[in-house]
């Protein structure tokens, strides 16, 4: 079986889709008889072993993303790869193209719905906006074979829309790379952050969704005692005593020594789809304090954090205050066990290769090699 994903959400900077599919690429590619191929956009047309770039127009202010335009372009290229399925990863114009392909060449095609667009452009430009969003999105995704969910909320809101094909499909964790063995006290001293100062902390882009600004004025009320570290392309600079702001991307390794040397993550997204940097908080062995929306209500579970009224300043110093007034260590563990219960990259994928032997109907049974 000759799997390609195709998606514009493919960058430098890019979060979790860039995160998926490199897992998915680690892990299909140790199953015999199973090849992946990643069609991306690119500053020119390229191959490297089973990545393949084509020219996109590179956005401004994008963070390194790139927006394809000839539709014609990336579904001959599809063909060529010949693929026995095709996973679509955005809603622009690789979608279009995927789909054509997948008419021209007789094999399904399946639609992964990583973003909720129209809340996403509906918050910032109004619900007219959304609302025709919302139609574009149901006449798009109708048509493709399958339609994959990260979450249980995203799912249940696309049905209700009448997109009837639909499957939840959680994304996973490096459970290796994510571990509270990554656990350094350097870096409270590299802060200047006494032993008893509480460490929050926050990665991620600085967009409107984040509500970075929530976080600021949460760590206004929680005062001396609590510290935040922010971390991500566009934090702002000007933040409060309490705060240290780094405007860039770090590297996996770096995340993983962050996350692990904190005591608790603070995120105040509503909007998330799953919230992978909160699972890989949780498998770092530290405990969530979140808003009480999206895929946070339904993947921070009691016991292993705090999820508290949206867009409250108020509430979110109130939950911190709370987690901190109990073990804090203790939920942190459990945020650990959780994880590895639920979120392994490994079950993921697992499941995922299972539904496309179904689409594809194919009598040969791939299994995925387990770990020593």
């Amino acid at each position: 079986m000759h799997i390609v994903d195709v998606t514009m959400f493919y960058a430098p900077a890019s979060g979790g889709v860039r995160t998926y599919l490199q897992a998915k690429r680690e892990i299909l590619s140790q199953v015999p008889g199973l090849r992946t191929s990643l069609l991306v956009p690119g500053a020119e047309r390229d191959s490297l072993g089973n990545h393949h770039t084509l020219p996109a127009l590179r956005l401004p202010l994008g963070q390194g993303y790139r927006f394809p335009l000839r539709a014609r372009l990336w579904r001959d290229a599809l063909g060529a790869l010949a693929p026995d399925i095709i996973e679509a990863g955005d809603p622009y114009v690789t979608a279009w193209a995927a789909l054509d392909a997948s008419q021209r060449l007789g094999v399904p095609v399946v639609g992964f719905y990583h973003s909720d667009l129209p809340r996403l452009m509906g918050d910032r430009f109004g619900r007219q906006v959304g609302r025709r969003l919302e139609r574009y999105v149901v006449n798009l995704y109708r048509r493709f074979d399958s339609v994959l969910a990260p979450c249980q909320a995203m799912a249940d809101r696309l049905r209700d829309w009448g997109i009837d094909q639909v499957r939840v499909q959680p994304l996973g964790v490096d459970l290796q790379r994510f571990h509270p063995s990554c656990k350094d006290p350097a870096l409270r001293e590299e802060l200047g952050l006494a032993p008893e100062t509480r460490l929050l902390v926050f990665i991620g882009r600085n967009s409107r969704e984040k509500n970075i600004d929530i976080l600021l004025a949460t760590m206004k009320r929680l005062g001396n005692g609590y510290h935040l570290l922010l971390i991500g392309p566009g934090m702002p600079r000007q933040v409060p005593a309490n705060v240290t702001s780094f405007d860039r991307c770090c590297g996996i390794y770096e995340v993983a020594r962050v996350l692990a040397s904190s005591d608790a993550m603070l995120h105040a997204g509503t909007r998330e789809t799953f919230g992978l940097i909160a699972q890989e908080a949780m498998a770092s062995g530290i405990p969530v304090v979140g808003a009480k929306a999206g895929a946070l209500k339904e993947n921070v579970p009691l016991g292993a954090g705090i999820l508290c009224r949206p867009l409250d300043p108020e509430a979110m110093a109130d939950a911190c205050q709370s987690l901190f007034r109990n073990d804090v260590v203790a939920s942190g563990r459990y945020a650990r066990r959780y994880v590895e219960l639920h979120f392994s990259w490994e079950s993921a994928m697992k499941n995922l290769l299972e539904h496309y032997r179904q689409l594809c109907a194919s009598s040969e049974l791939h299994v995925i090699p387990q770990k020593a």
